[in-house]
């Protein structure tokens, strides 16, 4: 009877999924969710890839993906921009915002571990230093993590991806938000959010959250008017 052959156990590394387009495409979300990128600043594909130390392809290739979600917008053929925010695309990110991050924050209410709530109150006190300070860039960091914080601890990566989504066409336009009081406002706002979230009333934060959305909402249309 002929032997059988036995075929060796494959020991192969698994291919990195973390590639230079998709590191590139992270950094330049998070330049946008930070605010480091505001509305009618142009950003060369070049400046771009010198900062991250790559080549001009991956960068290029981020940025497709960003255009075609309608974060950015291409300028020239080599720069690229935050694009023009219309008020009837304002009004319907906010519509899709009230449903979809109301209920990621009605999630997190009954989901939200110890840890995530220290997480919280410690970024709303970066919060209120920062809008004490005027510091937009930081507010604007942290107003990020806050929110995410939340979002996260609603233990629903769809939903997370979905809301990144449309923060990544409005977070932009927050930078306008500086010196017309919201930040203050906001803050307020923020607490009430804690403190629902803290009490594990999912309504109450939906409600204060939904409120922090609509205050944006009315001075940014009120300056699109």
């Amino acid at each position: 009877m002929d032997a059988v052959l036995s075929r060796p156990e494959l020991r192969v590394a698994p291919l990195a999924r973390d590639t230079l387009q998709e590191r590139a495409y992270r950094r330049i979300c998070d330049l946008i969710l930070d605010g480091e990128i505001a509305p009618g600043q142009v950003v060369t594909i070049q400046s771009l890839a010198e900062a991250f130390g790559v080549s001009a392809m991956p960068v290029r290739e981020a940025l497709k993906r960003l255009t075609a979600a309608g974060a950015l917008s291409l300028v020239t053929g080599r720069s690229i921009g935050v694009p023009r925010l219309s008020l009837d695309r304002l009004a319907d990110l906010r519509r899709v915002r009230l449903a979809i991050e109301g209920l990621a924050s009605e999630w997190a209410a009954d989901l939200m571990e110890p840890d995530d709530l220290v997480r919280l109150n410690e970024e709303y006190e970066v919060l209120s230093r920062a809008s004490a300070e005027e510091n937009v860039k930081e507010y604007l960091r942290a107003n990020r993590a806050f929110h995410f914080t939340i979002y996260n601890a609603a233990r629903s990566p769809t939903l997370v991806a979905m809301i990144e989504t449309l923060w990544l066409q409005i977070g932009p336009y927050l930078n306008l938000l500086r010196g017309s009081g919201n930040y203050a406002a906001s803050n307020a706002t923020h607490k009430a959010i804690v403190e629902a979230l803290a009490a594990r009333d999912g309504k109450a934060a939906a409600k204060a959250l939904r409120a922090d959305i609509n205050d944006a909402y009315e001075i940014l249309a009120q300056m699109l008017a």
